[in-house]
């Protein structure tokens, strides 16, 4: 393979001064099931793509032959800034947001980790994601990609960590680079044991490797060590000097055997646990009875307690993954990505600064500073920053996975069904359809925001209005996939594939004109901080069909006595 274009490059390396990283960078979720773990045997992954400023649409790329010699543009994908480009393969698979055709789907949650070993010269991290989609038949495949390409070209980003599925199998891998104009990474992934289930969101996972395990390499294993540079031990597969590299940088210094990924490239502050790790907890605690005795350190208690030490895999480490005590269902994994942390000490909706109608909202960030001392807020897996958020169902029963999309905070929105197969995608998923600055009226993200937002103002009174409309159109949808299946498979494959596209554009399409009226019926209902009264599924008028007057809500008695202090009396 060819380097990146050597023009476009040699402009990328004068600009390295100039360009610095966000100081805040995006912080996204993902979950994973094992397929002996899920209710229907499938393997999921889900995300949460959280920015600010980012536009949620459905990214698509139809299946297409390429001539020898032609050039695949690369281009950061956070920035857009160009980053060369490199040799096209000769047939590339059609790419459905985040899952390709043959049902592989690929995630990430950003680290940062070790300053040092960033660069923006190379592939970023968004980049090696669609490319690879664009290639793979299988997650392995994709992990393969992934590595040939950093080998090759540099990786332009920070500390990841990625999810990889097929409907056979899930993998995380962590990865980081190696520093400003090298190329290659450090890195190691870690096949998820069928009857697991396993999560990341903003901090590197993986811990210690299985170095003294007994594997007797396959022909397979020898061809990736070797074309990787990489040790391949079964279900695990790490850079060849990754522990190498960490003596060298002084990120670590002790036995082989206690050489831990998180610790050297990744280590913990408070933020990467109580920020990040407790949406781990969070998602692990709706599967298993056992996890309380991870709250401290889930939460930074430990860690404050321990002084800011480290906390070493085989102390109060929280696990990779565990074994959920019943079967995941699709659904269930919706729920997790409309976490709040509800029903536990960190629920978001409560406490003072969740105002007096339990609003999610905190401003300024994820914390402040105040006298010299950082505070942190919550942060749940639904969060309003997000610009969309998938459930990826890659079933080894059928043809075609379903890509579960959703745009908007998670908590506020709906997953509608897309097919692996679409031929097109619908008008309000498009690219292009506005963006973050540019409103569109038949945009999806913008109408799941202004309902979203103006339900913040009133959270606790507007919210159920909201649940009650996604609890319809989720039992709505999951009742007819068995149906709308049952159609596809009498048909030819590209009959069926224009009416999977047919019915997943046109549910898409009702669903955003549905959150159209839910939006005009909360402005109505909650206009001027009146909440108006209801009869028969009407709003309530006098017998000369007028208004009845206002129904103005006093703020709740808990919130009133923090403040009639302030207010003056009698």
């Amino acid at each position: 393979m060819k380097t990146l274009s050597a023009n476009i490059v040699a402009g990328l390396s004068a600009m390295i001064m100039a360009v610095s990283f966000p100081l805040e960078t995006s912080a996204c979720t993902n979950f994973l099931v094992g397929k002996d773990a899920s209710a229907d045997g499938s393997t999921i992954i889900s995300y949460a793509a959280d920015s600010y400023g980012m536009y949620g649409f459905l990214h698509f790329v139809p299946a297409a032959d390429h001539p020898e010699g032609e050039m695949r543009e690369v281009k950061d994908w956070d920035t857009g800034r160009p980053q060369g480009s490199i040799p096209q393969i000769a047939h590339t698979y059609t790419v459905v947001g985040n899952m390709n055709e043959n049902q592989v789907t690929i995630g990430e949650t950003t680290w940062g980790g070790r300053e040092a070993l960033w660069d923006t010269v190379g592939i970023d991290y968004g980049s090696l994601i669609y490319i690879a989609l664009e290639r793979s038949k299988t997650a392995r495949e994709a992990i393969e990609w992934f590595i040939t390409l950093v080998n090759e070209y540099g990786y332009a980003s920070e500390g990841e960590s990625f999810s990889f599925g097929d409907p056979n199998e899930v993998w995380i891998m962590d990865l980081i680079g190696k520093g400003k104009g090298q190329k290659g990474a450090n890195w190691v992934a870690v096949r998820i044991p069928d009857n697991a289930i396993a999560a990341h969101a903003n901090q590197a996972r993986i811990t210690t490797l299985p170095l003294s395990a007994k594997h007797k390499l396959t022909k397979e294993e020898k061809r990736l060590q070797k074309k990787l540079n990489c040790v391949c031990k079964g279900d695990w597969m790490w850079s060849k000097d990754v522990i190498a590299f960490a003596r060298e940088k002084r990120f670590f210094s002790g036995a082989d055997k206690d050489f831990s990924f998180q610790a050297a490239y990744n280590p913990f502050d408070f933020s990467g646990l109580y920020v990040c790790e407790a949406r781990v907890w969070s998602f692990f605690n709706h599967f298993s009875s056992d996890m309380d005795k991870y709250f401290d350190y889930a939460t930074g208690k430990t860690f404050r307690e321990n002084n800011k030490s480290s906390i070493s895999p085989e102390g109060e480490h929280m696990p990779l993954w565990i074994i959920p005590n019943r079967k995941v269902s699709v659904q269930d994994v919706k729920e997790c990505m409309r976490d709040e942390y509800k029903g536990t000490p960190l629920d978001i909706t409560q406490g003072t600064d969740a105002g007096p109608w339990n609003s999610k909202l905190r401003y300024g960030g994820l914390g402040f500073k105040l006298d010299s001392v950082q505070y942190w807020y919550e942060r749940p897996t639904a969060t309003q920053q997000t610009a969309w958020s998938f459930v990826a169902q890659m079933r080894p029963y059928s043809k075609y996975g379903i890509f579960w999309f959703g745009v908007d905070d998670a908590a506020c929105s709906c997953y509608t069904p897309m097919y692996s197969c679409l031929k097109h995608v619908p008008e309000c998923f498009a690219e292009g359809n506005g963006d973050s600055y540019t409103y569109s009226p038949t945009s999806a993200w913008w109408t799941f925001n202004i309902v979203a937002n103006w339900a913040y103002t009133k959270y606790s009174r507007m919210y159920p209005h909201i649940r009650e409309n996604q609890q319809i159109w989720d039992d709505k949808f999951n009742t007819q996939i068995a149906g709308v299946d049952a159609q596809a498979s009498e048909l030819s494959e590209e009959d069926a594939k224009s009416f999977l596209s047919s019915y997943s554009c046109s549910q898409a399409e009702n669903l955003v004109a549905d959150w159209q009226r839910l939006y005009f019926y909360l402005v109505t209902k909650f206009i001027d901080g009146q909440e108006r009264k209801e009869e028969n599924g009407q709003f309530k008028r006098n017998q000369y069909g007028n208004s009845c007057g206002p129904n103005r809500l006093a703020f709740p008695e808990e919130f009133l006595r923090k403040v009639a202090p302030e207010i003056t009396h009698e």
